[in-house]
């Protein structure tokens, strides 16, 4: 395996590369998508495919490419789908469909069974709408963010995926026992809690620090909606406060609190915290999930376990693979690096983006592990990707006690005119330093952030073009190093005719796949799976690490020390002369 380390300088690879043909890649297999194929989801293990689409949803086998159950329904089409294993032959499914209704699924013995509904509708008149909708890995935590009548709110939801296993089991027993289908009742998901924006007046008593940054929260909330209104009011328009919306990332251990000591030991992506920001917030809350409550009724709000204060409305947040590090996307063009284990920023960066405002950030959380990485806790470096709205990435790569540094990838994104507007940008887990990039016009292709260069074009078959490339339907395979998005059949007659793609309506759905172990010049760039056990130690460990790296650096920062005091005394007599000369004049 290359590492390519980014020696030569990035404005001389551009030259270089457009001098050279960038290699392309075509699909390596293509299959017809159920009708109106609306969204697209893969299991972390890379065993099976989610396709959620009119009348339903179906699972398919993601390397031979069948399908292997399906769950139809006349009335209901799919939008939003995930799935995770939640056992070694149970996986559980999440969906959102047209209405806003949440389901949960298993799929179990090449059968699916409906578990629950997450936000029955009992009373038409206070219909419950699911926005957004995420499941833990495992299956054992659900976050659905929910709206009813403008008023937006977190469920958080424990599923019982042991009791649920033990159902599934002997819903089989029964099914082979009898002839017909077996009428089951499922084990209820139980609401953790319930999590509203803070409405904390202004002005009530601020006894202690939390209580100050969520008044601040609402001050400025209650001020924008405000500035909304009488901006609506001056234009003519009829337009309610926008809402606010939430945010939201299940937390690994870190080793911080005690609460996480009662995670599932067999269950290594067992979340112990959730993290929230609120649209409009400037605070970063956290919420321990094994905390016993003091009242057994969800309608309690329940009181943030840590908060962490920034100087700026948050626009985007995003957490590495571990889930040590929370990155913020601020207001004001800075990026602020959260470190869990110590309580602490890791850093805070400013990034040159003041023609537009942040849109997107994400971890580049994909170089493979050194032997002696459980014991880089303060020396570890991280790589951010910001996506701007005006179409501008930006790479942000930092760490404790490094100099942080920012590059602006301009040279191969720049935005002639809308067609060239990327819609999406991800780092791809499997392959080292590349990012994914598609833009509005239909182009793919990979991109080497270290040199600021193309490694590959993803070319589409002439009869087979990205389906809807503002919104494409798309997953990355980690397992089987595989990229799975739809595409549109057409046929050759149909290319002749006109020189514009048809509509999804006019032609048939495909699913395309391209395979880039299959590829020669992607392959150099495949690194080994992370270890999937999450790095952290205990807070003893974390002190003995610290002062360790403090002791190693010792000699360094006496030498910083002594070139800083010289540059002082340089500075004071630099400043005496000048305060001498000018009183002599």
């Amino acid at each position: 395996m290359s590492v390519h380390m980014g020696k030569t300088p990035p404005h001389q690879n551009c030259k270089k590369t457009s001098r050279q043909k960038t290699p392309t890649f075509k699909p390596s297999a293509t299959t017809q998508f159920p009708e109106c194929t609306n969204c697209l989801a893969s299991s972390e293990d890379g065993r099976y495919l989610g396709l959620g689409h009119s009348q339903g949803f179906s699972i398919w086998c993601a390397s031979s490419l069948i399908a292997v159950a399906e769950w139809l329904h006349e009335t209901v089409e799919i939008t939003f789908i995930q799935i995770t294993r939640m056992a070694e032959t149970t996986y559980v499914l999440g969906t959102i469909d047209d209405m806003g209704v949440a389901r949960v699924f298993a799929y179990h013995n090449e059968d699916i069974h409906l578990l629950c509904v997450l936000n029955i509708m009992e009373n038409v008149n206070k219909r419950s709408i699911c926005l957004m909708y995420e499941m833990s890995e495992g299956g054992d935590y659900a976050a659905a963010s929910i709206s009813c009548n403008g008023a937006v709110w977190l469920e958080v939801y424990s599923f019982p995926s042991d009791v649920w296993q033990k159902e599934l089991e002997m819903a089989l027993l029964q099914e082979q026992d009898s002839s017909g289908d077996v009428d089951l009742k499922w084990s209820p998901a139980s609401m953790v809690f319930k999590i509203t924006p803070s409405k904390m007046p202004a002005d009530g008593p601020l006894e202690d620090f939390f209580a100050h940054c969520l008044a601040l929260d609402t001050h400025i909330s209650s001020r924008h909606q405000q500035e909304e209104q009488a901006s609506n009011a001056d234009t003519g328009k009829i337009k309610a406060a926008s809402e606010r919306r939430c945010t939201h990332h299940f937390l690994l251990p870190c080793g911080r609190f005690i609460g996480e000591s009662r995670a599932k030991p067999q269950s290594v992506g067992f979340p112990v915290a959730l993290c929230v920001w609120w649209s409009g917030s400037q605070n970063l809350l956290q919420y321990l999930l094994q905390k016993a409550p003091k009242k057994k009724s969800a309608d309690v709000e329940p009181v943030p376990d840590e908060l962490w204060p920034n100087a700026n409305e948050i626009l985007c947040s995003a957490v590495s693979r571990s889930t040590r590090y929370v990155a913020l996307g601020l207001d004001n063009g800075v990026v602020c690096v959260w470190d869990r284990q110590s309580g602490s920023p890791l850093s805070v960066v400013s990034v040159s983006a003041a023609d537009s405002a942040f849109l997107r950030i994400q971890f580049v959380d994909n170089s493979p592990l050194s032997a002696d990485d459980s014991h880089s806790s303060f020396t570890e470096k991280v790589q951010i990707l910001v996506l701007c709205k005006s179409g501008a990435i930006h790479t942000v790569t930092t760490g404790r006690e490094t100099q942080s540094c920012t590059m602006q990838l301009t040279d191969l994104l720049r935005t002639k005119h809308s067609g060239d507007l990327p819609t999406v940008v991800t780092s791809v887990q499997f392959l080292q330093n590349l990012l994914f990039v598609l833009q509005r016009n239909g182009k793919m292709f990979l991109l080497d952030v270290i040199n600021n260069t193309p490694v590959c074009l993803l070319v589409p078959l002439s009869t087979h073009p990205i389906a809807s490339p503002c919104n494409p339907v798309y997953a990355l395979n980690a397992k089987q190093k595989t990229l799975f998005i739809k595409g549109l059949h057409v046929s050759a007659h149909d290319l002749m005719r006109s020189c514009s793609v048809p509509s999804p309506g006019e032609s048939q759905s495909q699913l395309l796949v391209f395979r880039f172990g299959e590829s020669d010049v992607i392959k150099q760039y495949i690194i080994s799976p992370r270890q999937q056990t999450p790095s952290y130690v205990t807070r003893e460990e974390t002190c003995d690490l610290y002062l360790q790296q403090r002791a190693l650096s010792l000699d360094e920062r006496r030498k910083a020390q002594k070139q800083t005091w010289n540059q002082l005394k340089e500075t004071e007599v630099a400043v005496k002369r000048r305060h001498s000369r000018s009183t002599t004049s």
